[in-house]
C-alpha cells in the first residue's frame, strides 16, 4: 500500500498531491509487503514538509508496533493528509480519506466550549459550586458538591476520583452506561485530594460537566454540542453516537486493541462508558477546523476564551499546561500548540493549532501498551507542526 498525500481546499475539492514513499509496515502489522525507505518519488513536490511528516509517522509505527497512522495538517483553509501503514489489517488498505475515528477526550474541549458559552450567557458561573446545578449528585465517601466548582471540573482540579478506576471499558465493551451511573461509580471512591489543591485528570469531571449542560439547557449535551459548535462550523463528520450505536459512520479505519496480549479488532463498541468525557467521533480535518475556530475567537467571547487558556501545570507532557478543557503543548521549533487529545480502545489522537495558524492532528489505530505511546504520538505531532512549510 502506498502512502497517500491528499490536498483539499476548504470547499471540498480533492486532488492528488503525489506519493511520498512506499509505505513502511511495522513487523507487528505486516501484510506481506516489504518495508521500504526513502523520500518522495523523483520530481514530486514536497508540500508543507510532507517528507518530514511521513518519516515521523513511519518512526511512530515502528516504535510502537502500530498498524497505521494518519496526520492531517490544515492551514489557510486547506487540509493535507499523510497516511502511513495500514488502516485495515485484513485488507491491507490504508487510512481512508477523511477517516472517521473515535476522538476520545477531544470531546472534553467541545463540552467545555458549551459550558463557557453558558457562562457568557449568564446561565452558569465558573465559580458556582456544582451543587447549585446538580443538587445531591456529588455526595458520599467524602465527596461534597458544595466545595467543588464548575471551574475545577473543567480544569481537572476538583479532586474527584475517576470512575474508570472501577469501570473497565474493555470488560464493558457492549454495556450501555448512563452518566448518572458513571458518576455514582465515582462516588463509591473517596476524593483524591482537596478541591483546588492540584491538577489530576479525571473523566468524572466531564461527565458531570455534560450533566450540568443538560440540567441548565434542558437538552441533551449531544444536541447542545451540535447546535452550538459542530453545526455552525459545518463539522459534518463529527457527532456523538446515538444510544446503542456501536459502529462508525462513513469511511473509517479499523481500530485495534490488545486483550490478553492478542490484537483484537475493537472498532465496534458501546462508547457510553465515555459519555461527555470522550464518546465523540470525528475526523482529523474536523478537529483542526474546530481548534482553529475556537482559538480564533469564533466560538467564545474574548473573556471566556481567556479563561479557557489560563493553565495550571499538568503532567501530560513536558512543559504542558491544562486550562478549561484545553491543553498548551510546547513544541521543538519554539511554538505553542493549543489543543487536546484522546485515547479510547482502538484509537489515539493528539493535536491542536499554533498561533500562526497551522493545525495538526495525528491519529493511530491502536493504543500502544508502551508507556511511551502517548509521547511518541506527540513527537509525530511536533514533527508535523515544525515541518518546513
Amino acid at each position: 500500500m502506498g502512502a497517500r498525500v491528499l490536498l483539499r481546499s476548504a470547499v471540498g475539492a480533492t486532488v492528488t498531491a503525489g506519493l511520498v514513499a512506499a509505505v513502511l509496515v511495522s513487523p507487528a502489522a505486516a501484510t506481506g509487503g516489504a518495508a521500504q525507505a526513502g523520500g518522495a518519488p523523483a520530481g514530486a513536490v514536497d508540500r508543507g514538509g510532507e517528507r518530514e511528516i511521513a518519516v515521523a509517522l513511519d518512526r511512530l509505527i515502528r516504535a510502537d508496533g502500530l498498524p497505521g497512522a494518519q496526520a492531517v495538517v490544515t492551514e489557510r483553509g486547506r487540509s493535507r493528509e499523510v497516511a502511513r501503514g495500514v488502516g485495515d489489517l485484513r485488507t491491507g488498505r490504508p487510512f481512508p480519506h477523511r477517516a472517521r475515528v473515535r476522538i476520545g477526550s477531544n470531546t472534553k474541549t467541545f463540552v467545555a466550549t458549551v459550558v463557557l458559552q453558558l457562562v457568557a450567557e449568564g446561565e452558569v458561573g465558573l465559580d458556582d459550586p456544582v451543587e447549585r446545578h446538580l443538587p445531591g449528585v456529588v455526595r458520599g465517601n467524602g465527596n461534597d458538591g458544595t466545595r467543588v466548582t464548575v471551574r475545577q471540573l473543567l480544569q481537572h482540579t476538583s479532586g474527584l476520583s475517576d470512575y474508570l478506576a472501577v469501570v473497565d471499558p474493555v470488560a464493558a465493551r457492549w454495556r450501555h452506561y448512563g452518566p448518572a451511573e458513571l458518576v455514582a461509580a465515582a462516588m463509591t471512591l473517596p476524593p483524591r485530594f482537596e478541591p483546588g489543591a492540584k491538577w489530576e485528570y479525571s473523566n468524572t469531571n466531564y461527565v458531570l460537566a455534560g450533566m450540568l449542560v443538560e440540567q441548565v439547557t434542558g437538552r441533551p449535551v449531544a444536541a447542545e454540542v451540535t447546535r452550538r459548535v459542530t453545526a455552525p462550523l459545518g463539522l459534518r463528520s463529527t457527532y456523538f453516537p446515538r444510544p446503542g450505536e456501536t459502529g462508525l459512520r462513513g469511511p473509517h479505519p479499523r481500530g485495534y486493541h490488545r486483550v490478553d496480549g492478542e490484537r483484537v479488532d475493537y472498532t465496534e463498541q458501546d462508547p457510553s462508558w465515555a459519555g461527555a468525557a470522550g464518546a465523540v467521533v470525528g475526523t482529523g480535518e474536523d478537529l483542526n477546523r474546530f481548534f482553529t475556530a475556537l482559538l480564533g475567537g469564533r466560538l467564545l467571547p474574548a473573556a471566556q476564551l481567556a479563561e479557557m487558556k489560563r493553565t495550571v501545570p499538568a503532567d501530560i507532557a513536558p512543559g504542558a499546561g491544562y486550562g478549561l478543557g484545553l491543553i498548551r503543548y510546547p513544541v521543538s521549533c519554539g511554538k505553542e500548540l493549543w489543543g487536546h487529545g484522546g485515547t479510547v480502545p482502538g484509537f489515539r489522537t493528539r493535536g491542536g493549532v499554533t498561533a500562526d495558524g497551522r493545525a495538526v492532528n495525528v491519529t493511530v489505530n491502536e493504543v500502544s501498551s508502551s508507556p511511551d505511546g502517548s509521547a511518541n504520538v506527540l513527537k509525530a505531532v511536533d514533527a508535523a507542526v515544525c515541518a518546513t512549510s
